[in-house]
């Protein structure tokens, strides 16, 4: 009877070949040519990235659990921090939760080569695959015409372990707490795994499952200035009065809209700056319309499970049957305080000089930016809402795999999926009544921080700030309630044929990729002002109270009272009862039928140049979609659906090359081009118009739909890299690269008119925003890596080593301005979004004995990350500022079975900020407090 491998063959082959060149056709005989060793730990791990690297034809990189059941961070998207030319962000909810590669969002991500996705979305949430249930995770820079063409950023395969990767009977066992910093929290997080094989009269069998849960409770707090409008100097000029702010018109005014929101550089900002007031130049001011600050307390939970089956009745064939689900669980509470910073009406009457004492505006030297001032009588509110979130994934695959001959070779799969995600949102807001107090604020008190406090209005009979956790102080206000469930299933089924030749071809491999994809979403709103303004103290356990908020970070109140979220979602039909509602259907959003075949055929190629070897692939990949989709439209907020249909198709030829070229035994040179696709999200096809009144005062409402003509964007690659593998464990790798992207995704905004709301048949303005391929990018850059293992250090230094890498990116997007009616009025040069012009990480690491240790920090240069509503003054460009983080793992084993660890995250307490436009000092907005984490383990490995 046969013997299966112990390890995958590629992870063992890069193990004992990593200071050796490997042919194709060496490839193919490894398992039997070479003895297999295992190496364990973080040498061993970072030996096993590098042999993925070193052998794979495409540009890529790797993570290897350092061990069975031993991912090195708290979930993926961590870990991937620290593979050159990754960039990570949104360090929220106790963990790190977006990933970017060369700068691009758009990744394709596939577990074991089977492409997933959550519910409705044409992608998965990374960091929901638990890191306990993983072996590897492969990041692909370049593609092969036999991968899947979406994704220009680029896929990330995430393999799980198989029982034939074990040599007879396995059980490992991981629990760890997590301390959660500020909400001082202790989280469970369990995983185990047990596999077996079985030497079978019909063949060798095994059997493996791997099971995993995490709760974590987190604490978000932010603070933030509002956005920028234009107001009043103290000597306004008529109509208007002192410190007035400056609507889009304003009776008695002859310019109409006075002024121009949403503009990419915002109003001029210079000191004296003016605006035309019946043919006057009228000096204005830039304040903010508001300050707030939320505090976010959530719980999240993550089952997770994988089986997997593997029947080989011979040394020809093999089966696998393979299952795998993760679940999400969410409810957070959001404590909101809002206070409007916009109010003039307390100036009227005064002299300029009075209404100067009394707004105590400072301005940002040499601007007419104001930095802090005093309001009188502001309208405050706060919000209490409870948002939940619940997902269901599940992924059936079974293939098998045969050698027909001995030059042919078959695989085959048939995959099902389906994942359901369903959310609710129920939240309740309480005013402040009466006008007997002001508000003092500083929209940058302290390196972009706001601070504010509340104190008595001397001209009248006032509160003290205290008063903000009194619930007696509000009366009830409005109340919101929205609920979305999103659906999606698909069968795949995949077949491969691989035939080896003689001569400069090597092998041909051909397949066929046939897809069948559902998507549904469904959605229930309503809002209502102003449930009968009850005081707030007169209902039992309405309100909540917050404490300890921001933590001594930001000079702003430090406690308020909400809704309580978890009373009013308990208690949902009464509250609606209260504001005269009733809990409404969801109402279906779209249905999407999308239909996708793709066709490959790809040579592998290898000769000698020079006495060198020159290898790799070429070939082409075509992919037809078609996409059939009904869409239910409403007409205005809360009014009847109408139904419309829409189809499109897509057909494109995605041709690829890459070559490796051996310059010497332990240097080679990678060039590579290849075409990819990012297909449009189903949301962005639904033509569904959502309208929202205007509740900032701006003269509008809003509306944002989709754009069922949308198409692919297209991305063309080039890569060309150098790699030197000068010991064992170490490496010097840099590579060149350029995409050059057509059809990204833009919003164009344009002026229409709808009835204002269900209730309300007056036509009213909104600006309605849809997305169109309207622009083209260019992003361009090197990266550099090192993973370096000396290995003649002294004793007491032996086992030290460093990874670090360096990524540098250029970015360019060419996007069209578009006035009130939709029309191109010119185009504008931008960064791309999300990308990082620099970036790098640092791993300072330590493995000897059963010692090891990893102390990694990693930063990426500030960046676009968006556009702000294009409804005010302030730069339409929303950047976050630079960010870091710096992360501890240890580990230690006890005896052979047990193992201890201890590991931190976010260790320098990191502040994560926001800005408009160009400047972080005039221009700030957000600031965020996110927990540190703490956490203790123990491993047990049979």
């Amino acid at each position: 009877m046969f013997k299966r491998s112990v390890l995958s063959s590629a992870v063992s082959m890069a193990i004992v070949l990593v200071s050796q060149p490997v042919t194709a056709a060496q490839q193919d005989n490894q398992e039997t040519a070479v003895e297999i060793i295992e190496v364990k730990g973080i040498r061993g791990s970072l030996n096993k990235a590098l042999g993925v690297k070193r052998h794979n034809e495409q540009i890529v990189d790797a993570i290897v659990a350092e061990d069975i059941g031993k991912f090195p961070d708290n979930n993926v998207v961590e870990s991937l921090q620290r593979v050159t030319g990754v960039q990570v962000t949104n360090r929220a909810s106790g963990e790190i939760s977006a990933v970017s590669i060369r700068g691009l969002s758009d990744i394709t991500t596939t577990v074991n080569g089977r492409n997933i996705f959550t519910a409705s979305g044409t992608a998965v949430a990374l960091q929901d695959i638990p890191a306990s249930l993983l072996k590897q995770v492969d990041v692909y820079k370049t593609r092969s015409a036999s991968q899947i063409e979406s994704g220009i950023a680029g896929s990330i395969d995430v393999k799980t372990h198989r029982p034939f990767d074990f040599d007879g009977a396995k059980f490992i066992a991981n629990a760890r707490g997590i301390y959660t910093e500020q909400n001082e929290e202790i989280n469970p997080t369990f995983s185990a795994l047990a596999s077996n094989n079985w030497e079978l009269d019909a063949g060798q069998f095994g059997a493996l499952v791997n099971v995993s849960y995490s709760r974590m409770r987190y604490r978000d707090q932010s603070v933030t200035a509002g956005a920028m409008l234009p107001f009043m100097t103290e000597n306004p000029t008529a109509p208007f009065t002192p410190y007035e702010r400056i609507f889009l018109d304003k009776p008695g005014v002859a310019e109409n809209p006075i002024w121009q929101p949403g503009l990419l550089a915002g109003l001029p900002s210079n000191q004296g700056a003016t605006l035309d007031i019946n043919g006057v130049a009228t000096p204005y001011l830039l304040s903010r319309d508001a300050i707030f600050q939320s505090d976010y307390n959530g719980e999240r939970e993550r089952p997770a499970a994988n089986i997997s089956l593997q029947f080989a009745p011979n040394e020809k064939s093999e089966y696998v049957f393979e299952s795998f689900y993760n679940g999400f669980r969410n409810e957070g509470f959001n404590s909101l305080l809002f206070s409007f910073a916009d109010w003039w009406g307390g100036y009227a009457g005064m002299t300029p000089a009075q209404a100067a004492a009394a707004a105590n505006v400072q301005l940002h030297p040499g601007t007419n930016i104001v930095k802090s001032r005093s309001v009188n009588d502001p309208w405050v509110f706060t919000s209490g809402d409870l948002s939940t979130g619940k997902t269901d994934s599940y992924l059936h695959a079974l293939g098998g795999q045969w050698e027909l001959s001995d030059y042919m070779t078959l695989k085959s799969e048939l995959v099902y999926q389906d994942s359901e995600y369903t959310s609710d949102f129920f939240a309740m807001r309480f005013v402040r009544p009466g006008n007997n107090y002001k508000l003092n604020v500083d929209f940058n008190e302290n390196g972009g921080i706001p601070g504010f406090n509340f104190e008595d209005n001397p001209a009248t009979a006032g509160v003290d700030e205290s008063s903000m956790a009194d619930p007696s102080a509000y009366l009830t206000d409005s109340m919101y309630d929205n609920a979305n469930k999103d659906e999606g299933d698909a069968v795949t089924f995949t077949s491969d044929l691989t035939y080896r030749l003689d001569g400069f071809f090597t092998t041909v491999e051909t397949g066929i990729r046939y897809d069948k994809r559902g998507a549904t979403t469904a959605f229930s709103r309503q809002d209502r002002c102003c449930g009968g303004a009850v005081n707030v103290g007169t209902i039992d356990g309405l309100a909540s109270i917050n404490s300890g908020f921001m933590d001594g970070e930001a000079n702003v109140p430090t406690s308020w009272a909400v809704a309580n979220g978890y009373s009013i979602r308990n208690n949902a039909d009464e509250f609606r009862a209260l504001y005269g509602l009733n809990k409404l259907d969801l109402q279906r959003s779209f249905d999407i039928d999308a239909t996708t075949l793709s066709l490959y055929l790809q040579g592998k190629f290898e000769t000698d140049v020079a006495g060198r070897a020159l290898n790799g692939e070429i070939g082409a990949r075509y992919t037809g979609i078609d996409t059939d989709s009904t869409f239910y439209q409403e007409t205005a907020p809360g009014m009847a659906q109408n139904t419309t249909a829409g189809e499109s198709k897509t057909r494109k030829i995605l041709p690829s090359l890459t070559a490796r070229y051996q310059l010497t035994d332990d240097l080679q040179a990678r060039l590579a081009y290849t075409e990819t696709l990012r297909y449009p999200a189903f949301g962005d096809l639904n033509p569904l118009i959502i309208y929202n009144e205007d509740v900032t005062g701006i003269g509008y409402g809003t509306a944002g739909g989709g754009n069922p003509d949308l198409k692919p964007t297209e991305s063309k690659n080039y890569d060309l890299s150098l790699e030197w593998y000068f010991a064992e464990a170490s490496s010097l790798y840099g590579t060149l690269f350029r995409r050059d992207i057509d059809g990204f995704v833009v919003g164009f905004r344009r002026s229409v008119t709808a009835p204002k709301s269900a209730t309300d048949p007056t036509p009213y303005k909104f600006v309605l925003t849809q997305p169109y391929n309207a622009s083209n990018g260019e992003l361009s850059g090197a990266e550099i890596g090192l993973v370096w293992f000396p290995d003649y250090l002294p004793e007491a230094l032996d086992g030290f080593g460093v990874q670090a890498s360096y990524t540098r990116l250029s970015s360019q997007q060419t996007t069209p301005d578009t006035n009130s009616e939709g029309e191109i009025t010119g185009y504008r040069d931008t960064d791309l979004f999300g990308v990082s012009d620099s970036s790098y990480s640092v791993v300072l690491a330590y493995d000897k004995n059963d010692l090891g240790m990893r102390l990694s920090y990693s930063w990426r240069e500030g960046f676009l990350a968006n556009y702000e509503a294009a409804l005010f003054a302030n730069p339409l460009e929303m950047r976050r500022k630079s960010e870091a983080s710096m992360d501890f793992q240890l580990s230690y084993k006890l005896t052979e079975q047990f193992e201890i660890t201890l590991d931190g995250t976010n260790l320098t307490n990191e502040l994560y900020q926001s800005y408009y436009g160009n400047d972080a000092t005039t221009g700030n907005f957000g600031t965020a407090l996110y927990s540190r984490t703490f956490a203790l383990g123990v491993r047990y490995s049979m």
